[in-house]
């Protein structure tokens, strides 16, 4: 079995209708295709999983060699997300309801704003505590815009978007999420938009009506996070919480990792070396590199990178 190294990642592109071209203008991804919506950048998943692109295993799935090294499972995905046009108002299942009513696991999820348009928003939750009834009335009537929380974005905000949260990425937004690994989705608006088949998309009500939690959203948002300053560069704690902890490292100079756990580092900006005990991976931005657990790492360099323990 060919010992656990750094995983260089070929991206999962998504040509959904939402997407622009800003993930194949300014990162390289391109599939063929006009639109871009999402580049899945770590994903373990039956709706799309990544190939190794460096070392004895390039070429194989990540879950191919996940299995071979003996992991059970890959908990979180990170992505980039273009949303050129504004997505769907959607909800997404708490870990039980997704494995009773799915069989899959439940998402709960974070965003970096990595870029924004002049005066872009999103959705996040809702101004008010509304119940069930209202809600239900306010989908079938079409009101629903009246009583979501409507956020002005600025590049660097950070949103927690733990499961049963009702939100919805605004036009012009550039966004790294990382998530739970699962692609359940339950829209309740999409705009009255066609699919490339001419006919709208599904809606998912009487399942967003069972999990969606109608508060307002408790956690903060915006330019949160703690930042400290290191002789490699700044470090800001974008969330943390028992699903993933998010780092984003300002580099400029030399830093060691390691943990007991799974991480990924997903480059943003700049030029980074990652070395390791038998080799080095010049990084640049786009770039997305599984570190296996116990394995010490050494990034070199100076860039913006995101980096997420398991």
């Amino acid at each position: 079995m060919e010992k656990p190294y750094p995983l260089l990642l070929k991206p999962v592109l998504k040509p959904y209708l939402w997407g622009g071209d800003r993930l194949k203008k300014e990162f390289g991804f391109d599939a063929g295709e006009p639109i871009t919506a999402e580049a899945w950048m770590l994903a373990c998943h039956k709706d799309g999983s990544n190939v190794v692109a460096n070392g004895a295993l390039a070429g194989q799935t990540l879950p191919d060699v996940l299995q071979k090294w003996g992991y059970e499972e890959l908990p979180i995905l990170i992505k980039l997300i273009d949303a050129k046009a504004k997505l769907s108002v959607q909800v997404h299942p708490d870990q039980a309801y997704a494995r009773l009513h799915e069989g899959e696991n439940g998402k709960t999820e974070m965003w970096y704003v990595v870029d924004c348009a002049k005066g872009a928003e999103l959705i996040y939750g809702f101004q008010k505590k509304v119940c069930r009834e209202e809600f239900k009335k306010r989908i079938e009537n079409n009101t629903l815009d009246e009583v979501v929380n409507h956020v002005p974005v600025q590049k660097g905000d950070v949103f927690f978007i733990e499961a049963g949260t009702l939100h919805a990425i605004g036009e012009g937004i550039l966004i790294a999420e990382i998530q739970q690994s699962s692609n359940i989705t339950y829209r309740v608006s999409d705009y009255g938009r066609l699919d490339a088949n001419g006919k709208p998309r599904a809606l998912h009500v009487d399942k967003a009506l069972d999990v969606t939690v109608t508060d307002v959203p408790s956690r903060p948002h915006g330019k949160i996070g703690a930042v400290s300053a290191h002789a490699y560069g700044n470090e800001r704690v974008l969330c943390e919480c028992e699903l993933f902890k998010v780092t984003l490292i300002d580099l400029d100079g030399e830093k060691r990792a390691k943990t007991d756990t799974v991480s990924a580092l997903l480059v943003l900006e700049g030029q980074v070396s990652l070395g390791y005990a038998d080799g080095e991976i010049k990084l640049s931005k786009g770039d997305s590199v599984l570190i296996p657990k116990d394995c010490e790492v050494t990034l070199h360099g100076k860039g913006r990178l995101i980096y997420t323990i398991a």
